[in-house]
């Protein structure tokens, strides 16, 4: 399979038989840990008739729709396969080192992008063994700080708001953790943060001030984000790793009352970071023995905060305030010094 176009997500290193949207070209690397091939259908129909023995189910995409994807192990488990509702599927082999991309009518390469840089990257890095969350990640004073939360907490619109005070970002919605040396390092994801409209709409005035992630999105419409570009001028995507300097998880939204910080202690730390790692399901027993033991470790380097944001637009710079001034009591060495930025009350 020829592999002319190279791009570095994650850490991992991808070769593949076509451009990948929202993805940087990288030149050719030494080696390529994992191979894209799209719309290889005379694979696929061999695919098909392997033995198919039915793994994972998600949920409805609606109450009394069909569920959001299926997942099957295919040839006792030589390969994996999963369909999304929208006809959309992905392959993989046993080592996760090669995927193979089949989108459905109708499906542009960049909506099957929005699949391959999220929760398909996120699968086949869970199955390679490496620990993810499921949150975003920004740069403070070199240190990577991790926004993690229940989905709807803010995590991504928390991430814009830092970009727009001039913030390098490192991911969004999807954290990859690397132990190296006794520390734990977040890799860089793609220069992109996905908004809903209404967090658009918060940050920059209108729902429409940023352009649509898929351009023609006729399979599934309602899926509207709009994506911000971190190579644009006046803001910065952080392309190096970075050592973890800090998780801090949303909370519920307060009225009336001022942002706060607090600690989080014993055996809640460790549940929290269960309840906020990326695709566990797919673990089998020795992995999450292995995530478990990781995340133990990291509890023992890394400080794990609990923040209650006060609601409304007009205060998110004043939330990154919040952050910052705790994680300079953390660190007290580093100065975050905050471009100034006209947000929309």
């Amino acid at each position: 399979m020829g592999v002319p176009w190279f791009y570095v997500v994650f850490g991992l290193r991808l070769g593949s038989d076509q451009p990948i949207p929202g993805l940087v070209p990288q030149p050719r690397p030494e080696a390529v840990d994992l191979k894209v091939c799209h719309e290889d259908q005379s694979w696929w129909r061999r695919l098909l008739e392997m033995p198919q023995e039915l793994w994972h189910t998600g949920v409805p995409d609606k109450p009394g729709g069909e569920p959001g994807y299926k997942m099957w192990r295919v040839a006792g488990g030589t390969y994996i396969r999963w369909r999304y509702s929208d006809g959309c599927q992905f392959a993989i082999d046993r080592a996760a080192t090669r995927l193979w991309v089949f989108g459905s009518e109708d499906a542009t390469s960049e909506y099957l992008a929005t699949y391959l840089s999220g929760p398909v990257l996120g699968v086949i890095l869970r199955l390679r063994g490496t620990t993810c969350l499921h949150g975003s990640a920004v740069d403070v004073a070199g240190h990577a700080v991790v926004l993690l939360g229940y989905s709807g907490a803010g995590k991504s619109t928390t991430a814009a708001t830092f970009a727009r005070l001039g913030f390098p970002v490192l991911s969004d919605d999807l954290t990859v953790l690397r132990e190296e040396a006794d520390a734990f390092w977040v890799l860089p994801g793609d220069p992109n943060l996905c908004l809903w409209p209404q967090s658009v709409a918060l940050l920059y005035g209108s729902p429409n001030a940023l352009p649509p992630v898929i351009s023609h999105n006729v399979l599934m419409p309602e899926w509207n984000k709009r994506s911000l570009d971190l190579t644009r001028p006046g803001y910065r995507f952080q392309s190096q790793p970075l050592p973890l300097g800090a998780i801090y998880i949303l909370a519920e939204r307060q009225e009336d009352a001022d942002h706060r910080v607090e600690g989080v202690r014993g055996k809640e730390r460790l549940l929290l970071l269960l309840g906020n790692t990326f695709a566990s399901t797919y673990l089998d027993q020795e992995l999450r023995a292995r995530e478990f033991e990781i995340l133990g470790r990291l509890l023992d380097e890394v400080p794990v905060r609990r923040l209650i944001p006060r609601a409304g637009a007009a205060y998110l710079p004043q939330l990154c305030e919040a952050i910052l001034k705790d994680f300079s009591h953390l660190r007290p060495s580093g100065k975050y010094p905050i471009k100034k930025s006209s947000l929309a009350t």
